[in-house]
C-alpha cells in the first residue's frame, strides 16, 4: 500500500501495526482460497481488484465524498434501507463483522459466549483496523436478535454516532407498522444528518439506484443454475459480499460484464467444475468478508455450491422495490413493503423462510442443504433443527453445521461435510 494510503489509516486513528497484520492475513487467505481457484472468468479481475482495495481506494473515494459535504452510513444489516440513504446522497457501506479481532478485549465487554458477528464487530472497533468504521458519520443499528439489542447498549459508548433502529419480531399489521414508523423515523434522522429534504424524486432516485443493483445479482443467480456450473459458490459469494462496499453503479455495471461473459461460457458448456458435481445449497446466517471458511471447505470436498439463501444471499437482495409511487408516501409504504418480506430467523413464526429454502433447492436443482449457523446465534441455531427436520421429511438431505471464525475445527468441519458429499452423490 502506498504512503498515501497510510497517512490516510492513520489519519482515521487506526492502529497502523495492527491494520498491517490484519491486511497481510487477509491477503494470505485470500490468495490461499481465491488464487486457486481453476477456470475462474475473466470478470472476476474486477472484483478482485475491490478485495485489494476496500481499505484503499474504496476508503480514499469515502473520504473524498466526504470532502464534498456527502455523509457516510456504516450499517450491519439488510434491514437498514439503502434507499433512503441514497435519496440524501449519502453511502451506505456494510461494516467489518466477518473474523475474530481483539477477542481479548471484546470479552472485557461482552460475555465470552456471544455470536461471533456481534463480537467481530466489537473487535475491529476495539482494535482500530477498519477504516468503514472510522469513515462513517452515523452507524446504524437495529434489535434484529437480543444480543444485538443488548450490545448497542454498550457499543453507543465506543463509538461517536449510533443511531438504533427498532425491528419488529412477527409479521403482523402492527409489526409493519412498528416498521414503518422506524423507516420514517430514520428519514428524518437522515434529512437532519445531512440537510437534504427527501421529496419524491429523490427517494425514486435512491430506489432506482438500488433495485438495479439487485436486478444484476438475481441476473447473476439465475445463470448459476446452469449445468455445469459456470461460476463458483466462492466467487459467487465475494460478489454478494462487495455488493455491500462497493459504489452501487459501478458495481451493477460490473455484474452484469460479468454475467454476459458467464452467458457465453454456458453456451459453450464451459463449467468451474464438471457435469455432475454435486451441487449445494447454503442456508443460514450471512457470511461477512472475511469469512469464506465453510464455501472453501464445500467446493475442495468435491461439491459446488449453486445459492445462499442468506442475507449476504438471496434473501438480502431477493425482492425489488415498487418505484411507480408518485408521492413520498407511496414510496416509503413500498419500501416498507420490500423489507418486511425478508425473511430474518428473528421473525416468528417463520415458514416464509422454510418455502424459499424449499424454492431454492428445487429451483438451483440442488443435491443438498447445508444450514450454516454461526455458534450462540440464538435465532438461526433453534430454526436450523426446525428446518433440518421438515427439509428430510421431504427427502432433501441436510447437513446442520455449527461454526465460527476460526480455523480451528477445519478438519472436523472437513470430515463431516465430505461424508455429507459422499451421501448425496
Amino acid at each position: 500500500m502506498s504512503n498515501d494510503y497510510r497517512k490516510m489509516w492513520e489519519d482515521l486513528g487506526l492502529d497502523l501495526p495492527a491494520h498491517d497484520s490484519l491486511l497481510e492475513t487477509l491477503g494470505k487467505g485470500y490468495k490461499e482460497i481465491y488464487m486457486n481457484q481453476k477456470g475462474r472468468p475473466e470478470g472476476m479481475e474486477y472484483f478482485d481488484f475491490v478485495i485489494r482495495e476496500v481499505h484503499g481506494l474504496r476508503i480514499r473515494e469515502l473520504l473524498d465524498e466526504k470532502s464534498a459535504g456527502k455523509k457516510v452510513i456504516g450499517a450491519f444489516c439488510v434491514f437498514v434501507p439503502e434507499e433512503i440513504v441514497r435519496a440524501t446522497d449519502a453511502t451506505l457501506v456494510g461494516l467489518c463483522t466477518g473474523a475474530e479481532f481483539a477477542t481479548e478485549e471484546v470479552e472485557k465487554l461482552l460475555p465470552r459466549n456471544t455470536c461471533a458477528l456481534i463480537k467481530s464487530a466489537f473487535g475491529f472497533k476495539l482494535g482500530k483496523v477498519c477504516p468503514f468504521i472510522e469513515s462513517a458519520d452515523m452507524i446504524v443499528g437495529e434489535n434484529t436478535c437480543d444480543g444485538k439489542k443488548k450490545a448497542y447498549e454498550i457499543l453507543k459508548d465506543i463509538v461517536s454516532d449510533l443511531y438504533v433502529m427498532d425491528m419488529p419480531q412477527m409479521k403482523s399489521n402492527k409489526g409493519r407498522e412498528l416498521l414503518s414508523n422506524e423507516y420514517w423515523r430514520f428519514k428524518e434522522v437522515m434529512e437532519n444528518l445531512t440537510g437534504v429534504n427527501i421529496d419524491a424524486k429523490r427517494l425514486k432516485k435512491g430506489i432506482q439506484i438500488v433495485n438495479n443493483k439487485r436486478r444484476a445479482m438475481h441476473r447473476l443467480y439465475a445463470l448459476r443454475k446452469a449445468e455445469p456450473v459456470p461460476i463458483s459458490g466462492l466467487d459467487a459469494l465475494l460478489i454478494n459480499q462487495i455488493c455491500f462496499y462497493d459504489d452501487p453503479v459501478r458495481f451493477s455495471n460490473s455484474v452484469n460484464r460479468i454475467c454476459d461473459e458467464i452467458e457465453k461460457r454456458i453456451e459453450k458448456k464451459d463449467g468451474v467444475f464438471h457435469e455432475g458435481t454435486p451441487r449445494i445449497l447454503i442456508s443460514g446466517c450471512p457470511m461477512a468478508i472475511p469469512n469464506w471458511k465453510l464455501p472453501w471447505i464445500i467446493e475442495t470436498s468435491g461439491a459446488v455450491i449453486v445459492g445462499e439463501e442468506s442475507c449476504v444471499g438471496e434473501r438480502g437482495t431477493r425482492n425489488l422495490v415498487d418505484d411507480t409511487g408518485v408521492t413520498v408516501e407511496e414510496l416509503m409504504d413500498a419500501i416498507v413493503e420490500r423489507y418486511f418480506q425478508i425473511d430474518c430467523a428473528i421473525f416468528t413464526p417463520n415458514t416464509e423462510r422454510l418455502n424459499h429454502i424449499i424454492d431454492m433447492y428445487e429451483t438451483y436443482d440442488a443435491d443438498g442443504v447445508i444450514h450454516y449457523s454461526l455458534q450462540f446465534c440464538q435465532p438461526y441455531l433453534i430454526e436450523s433443527m426446525t428446518i433440518e427436520k421438515a427439509l428430510e421429511e421431504k427427502n432433501i438431505p441436510t447437513l446442520r453445521i455449527e461454526t465460527d471464525y476460526s480455523m480451528e475445527d477445519i478438519g472436523q468441519l472437513r470430515t463431516r461435510i465430505e461424508a455429507f458429499i459422499e451421501q448425496i452423490k
